[in-house]
């Protein structure tokens, strides 16, 4: 991840000219020694002299210096987890005082910033005991989304960035900035996946063509259970509608097994599912609810990682590719605090506190912390 390579492009164009250290060294007006210092990276050219190095060798400054202010996906990836997991081992401000130098590092690479934003603000629940600090990293982690936004020209990138964009303000309150953001930006679905499929079949390439549709069934599905928890907490004033919405969508997750597949996304859906129960004053349900989600958060299910299973069986690389361009995940020790406190803490469920099975369900999730 250097930024600046220009010992390795000096050794590289001396060799193509055919000239020595002392010959190269006699033009720019130094000593040999000191082109040895830079094509050892012992010491850099002053800057003064870069112009007239990067016109010896007929080339511009930037191949000269051979800038490349960007990371790989790759590079992005490996980062993002290794900070992941610092962020549960080490002071939250150590950790955030390193990703503020690398944003300062990598400002014009704009994949790094949409998952340094994103980062941030999968763990602002970090700083839940200080709002005013919340507050203030959401809007710094909205400040890199909205560079990303307005000066990427990668339209999968701006997209991205655009939604989570709207999910900061949605974190601060600001609904009306979250419509203004995302008006307009419904569209027809027009999955490319059938037709990829239907080129790899005419070529004769049958198993990639059913890799592919594996994989765009698999993609909907989990965008399916993104639905299910906010169409119930908008039906909760419609109980019969509710019971169909909640029945449609668990005969769904067992149909493709979800607690197995993508637990991840199904707890979403006990949630919202105890949530509109309270407020429909059914606590037997609530705690029926509640207690799918233990089930589900308690078991074995970490790492939450992206995978098929016998029904998903062909999908290979396509789900290593979903995972590096999409939301990474945070590290387990956090995702179990955080599951266990979007119950313990959760005050829509205070009224539950006195309940025998209430403290059984929230001692078994502090215990899987």
């Amino acid at each position: 991840m250097k930024e600046i390579n220009i010992a390795k492009v000096l050794v590289k164009m001396r060799k193509q000219k055919g000239i020595t250290q002392d010959e190269l060294a006699n033009f720019i007006g130094v000593s040999k020694a000191s082109v040895s210092k830079w094509e050892t990276e012992q010491s850099y050219p002053d800057v003064t002299f870069l112009p007239q190095l990067a016109s010896y060798f007929n080339i511009s400054v930037d191949e000269l210096i051979d800038y490349k202010p960007q990371m790989t996906k790759d590079d992005i990836h490996k980062l993002y987890k290794r900070l992941s997991a610092d962020f549960a081992a080490k002071p939250f401000e150590q950790v955030l005082e390193e990703c503020r130098e690398i944003v300062k590092k990598y400002y014009s690479c704009f994949p790094l910033l949409l998952q340094m934003g994103m980062l941030m603000i999968n763990y602002v629940e970090l700083l839940k005991d200080n709002p005013q600090q919340v507050m203030a990293l959401i809007e710094e982690a909205k400040s890199l989304l909205v560079r990303v936004k307005e000066e990427s020209d990668d339209l999968a990138l701006i997209k991205k960035a655009l939604f989570m964009e709207a999910y900061c303000d949605l974190a601060v309150g600001d609904a009306n900035g979250a419509l203004e953001l995302l008006d307009g930006t419904v569209e027809a679905a027009m999955p490319p996946e059938t037709l990829m499929a239907s080129a790899y079949q005419m070529t004769g390439r049958v198993d990639e063509a059913k890799a592919i549709l594996q994989f765009g069934i698999y993609q909907n599905i989990v965008v399916l259970f993104n639905y299910f928890p906010a169409l119930l907490l908008a039906s909760v004033d419609e109980p019969a509608k509710y019971e169909e919405i909640l029945r449609r969508a668990l005969t769904v997750a067992e149909t493709f097994e979800m607690k197995h597949l993508h637990p991840g996304v199904l707890v979403g859906t006990y949630i919202a599912a105890a949530q509109g129960y309270m407020m429909q004053q059914n606590n037997e349900r609530a705690l029926d609810m509640l207690q799918q989600y233990t089930n589900i958060v308690t078991g074995d299910i970490y790492p939450l990682t992206l995978h098929g299973d016998d029904y998903f069986d062909r999908m290979g690389g396509w789900l290593d590719k979903l995972e590096l361009g999409n939301d990474l995940p945070r590290d387990d020790k956090t995702i179990r605090k955080s599951m266990a406190s979007t119950i313990v803490d959760n005050p829509v469920f205070a009224g539950l506190a006195g309940e025998q099975r209430f403290q059984s369900i929230a001692e078994k999730l502090r215990g899987n912390c």
